[in-house]
């Protein structure tokens, strides 16, 4: 006869419902045998007490204070039995002071988000107008790990393999002209893979798919009537739940098995999943913002705070993260971890991270704990792990984060440098040799690799690839902030005429600046990353800062891969060449090259001679590898950024070698070959703004 064991039944009952003292760990809900365990940290609360509600009949069925002595250290932890886990929703009421001057924030009264919830309702379907009137807005659910991943793991692709592709989970199928089912959702991109695959890119960027309430500040424009939202998600409500409103079934609470469902799918057709995390602030806002969890369970703990009790704003958007804080520091790795574990997730790129290398007072740390404890976490080990390594504090730390060999950055002056080169900005040549070759002067000193680099010259901070060739100046009117929002050190051009245009020379030469990108993006080393849409002329009208837009300003517009096949075919071969040839993607600064050739070379309208001065724009670079088979693999870029055309003399190679030349953007009636093409001339007129590439070959005899 089998024995129940006694740690699993009930002791005492309170308020009609059979209870047992919890365990600490994990934090947030956990199943035992017959009930659930609630766990909930809070240092300076005096008492806790374990709301209960009903999800069908939509109102409070239990209020359980839990008793102190079940309290251990700073944990309360309840066991709760015969509980319908379907229906349940729940919260806490945190008793404690109410003292901002000293940092504390305690209201009794309002019901708390358990912030290791791993799923949420109250913004079930998005963009549905929620119940003003209903105090707990943000309502924590049980979710249970019981999906079926048919054998799926991470991909663990090399990072010098990657091409990303940043998107946003409702723009890419929202408009009609997806022709999906399920538009805006996590199942709409699956309906897409196949579209991704064509494309060759091999990681998925997901802007936030962490629960954010779209309605966080949403607000009529003062002069369309449209409704403006919190559109891009920046500002996380729950780190363990999916967005709901991105799910088809959200409404019917399976946001998390739609959004695995994702994964595995893009998982089987060799595409990475990478989340845009955000770590350094909360939807929570200053002082005058809600109280959602953080702030009514400890806020003192989790924020950092000024002597006066006022929130540091590093992050621009009202409050700080106390990321370096233990608890908060634990907090961030459960999460992460949970995300890695359970959903798959290949890695994480982090929103203004330099925010996390800072102190509780907001100066940054020479060796932040929270960033090395990410770096060396055996779960995370085989994740990838990206900082955008600034803030909105000042502190720009491109090629000098705290990287402990695991950390990549977005290259913001890779982007920068790209721009200003392809625009025709003078002095560019010698700053774009350096981002060519993947940025030695920002990572080799400190013995970092091209890899580290995540190259891009658009993303959806910023104009789109099409807007960057047709506006000079931004255009945010529809953000309803009297366009002086966004930035404006935008390095763009507009081609001749501000937006709109059918002038038949300057379409033509906003395509070849804009395949000028995608050639200069994939012939370099480093991570490329392309934003959506940029592939087939995506516009959003010249707004750069579309973070509250939900409307076709921000979705993609399918039809434009018709209109724009040239481009979008150009994108798709050049992205196919950068597979093809390992010499792009070399990721040792020490790297010997070819038996013939060094491993990168530049050079000028003269082979061997580069003109650095200022009024150059000229440049040639060449890239060579010895390839596992033992043949070179060797590719030779021309790019002339000059409103003239200009000579470019090849460099020569030996005997038994020739040129082939693959792509040309100044050929616009062919900017790309479907095979090479053998080259015996000594050299090229590249056309004005234009790029030519060449690859060699053993020489026919």
């Amino acid at each position: 006869m089998e024995l129940e064991r006694i740690d699993n039944q009930p002791v005492e009952t309170i308020d009609g419902l059979r209870v047992r003292p919890g365990k600490p760990l994990p934090f947030g809900v956990s199943t035992v045998p017959g009930g659930l365990n609630f766990s909930v940290y809070t240092s300076a609360g005096t008492a806790c007490k374990l709301v209960l509600l009903s999800r069908s009949e939509k109102k409070i069925i239990k209020e359980i204070r839990i008793p102190d002595h079940y309290r251990i250290g700073d944990v309360y932890s309840i066991v709760v039995f015969d509980l319908d886990y379907e229906d349940i929703e729940y919260g806490y009421k945190i008793e404690g002071p109410y003292d901002p001057e000293q940092g504390y924030r305690f209201d009794g009264s309002n019901i708390l988000m358990d912030p290791y919830a791993r799923t949420t309702s109250g913004r079930e379907e998005w963009g549905e107008e929620p119940n003003w009137e209903i105090q707990y807005q943000h309502r924590s659910r049980i979710s249970f790990d019981d999906f079926d991943w048919e054998g799926d793991s991470p991909l663990e692709l090399k990072d010098e393999d990657l091409v990303i592709y940043e998107m946003h989970v409702r723009s890419f199928t929202q408009s009609e002209s997806s022709n999906v089912k399920f538009k805006g959702t996590y199942a709409g991109i699956v309906e897409k893979i196949p579209y991704l695959k064509e494309l060759g890119i091999n990681a998925v960027e997901l802007m936030p798919v962490f629960e954010f309430d779209e309605f966080e500040n949403s607000r009529i424009h003062p002069d369309t009537g449209e409704r403006l939202y919190n559109y891009w998600g920046y500002s996380t409500v729950a780190f363990f739940a999916p967005k709901a409103g991105f799910a088809s079934t959200g409404k019917y609470g399976m946001q998390v098995d739609e959004f695995k469902q994702l994964i595995k799918e893009l998982h089987r057709a060799g595409i990475e999943v990478i989340l845009d995390v955000v770590f350094n602030h909360t939807a929570e806002g200053n002082e005058h913002g809600p109280s959602i969890s953080f702030k009514g369970l400890d806020n003192k703990i989790y924020y950092m705070l000024t002597p006066e009790g006022y929130y540091y704003n590093f992050s621009g958007t009202g409050n700080t993260l106390n990321c370096n804080n233990p608890i908060v520091r634990n907090l961030v790795l459960d999460c992460l971890r949970y995300w890695a574990s359970e959903y798959h997730i290949d890695g994480f790129r982090f929103d203004l991270a330099s925010i996390l290398g800072r102190d509780p007072w907001g100066a940054p740390l020479s060796n932040p704990p929270l960033l090395e404890s990410l770096a060396f976490d055996p779960i995370l080990s085989s994740c990838k792990l990206i900082a955008e390594a600034w803030d909105a504090g000042g502190l720009y730390q491109v090629g000098t984060f705290p990287a402990f060999g695991r950390w990549s950055e977005w290259n913001g002056k890779y982007r920068d440098t790209a721009r200003r080169f392809l625009k025709g900005d003078e002095g560019q040549v010698g700053e774009l040799a350096q981002r060519i070759q993947g940025s030695p002067d920002l990572y080799q000193w400190n013995g970092r690799s091209q890899a580290t680099s995540i190259n891009f010259i658009t993303c959806h901070d910023g104009f789109t690839l099409t807007d960057l060739v047709s506006y000079n100046q931004k255009h945010n009117e529809a953000n309803g902030e009297f366009n002086r929002d966004g930035g404006d050190d935008n390095h763009s051009w507009n081609c001749g005429a501000e937006g709109w245009t059918d002038n038949p020379d300057i379409l033509s030469l906003r395509t070849k600046q804009a395949m000028n990108a995608v050639a200069l993006l994939m012939t370099s080393r480093g991570t490329p990353m392309l934003l959506m849409g940029d592939e087939f002329g995506r516009s959003q009208h010249g707004n750069n800062n579309a973070y509250c837009i939900d409307s076709p300003i921000s979705w993609v517009d399918w039809t434009l891969l018709n209109s724009n096949r040239t481009l979008f075919e150009f994108t798709k071969a050049v992205i196919q060449f950068r597979h093809q040839h390992p010499c792009l993607r070399v990721n040792r600064f020490d790297h010997a090259g070819s038996e013939v050739l060094p491993s990168c070379s530049f050079h000028g309208t003269t082979p061997w001679s580069v003109d650095w001065s200022s009024e150059s724009r000229q440049l040639g670079w060449l890239m060579s590898s010895q390839q596992e088979n033992n043949k070179p693999d060797t590719v030779y870029i021309a790019a002339n950024s000059a409103h003239y055309a200009t000579w470019f003399e090849l460099p020569r190679l030996p005997e038994i070698f020739e040129w082939n030349i693959c792509f040309n953007t100044g050929n616009q009636a062919e900017p790309y070959l479907k095979e090479p093409n053998v080259f015996k001339e000594a050299g090229i007129l590249v056309g004005e703004r234009s790029m030519v590439i060449f690859t060699a070959s053993p020489r026919e005899t």
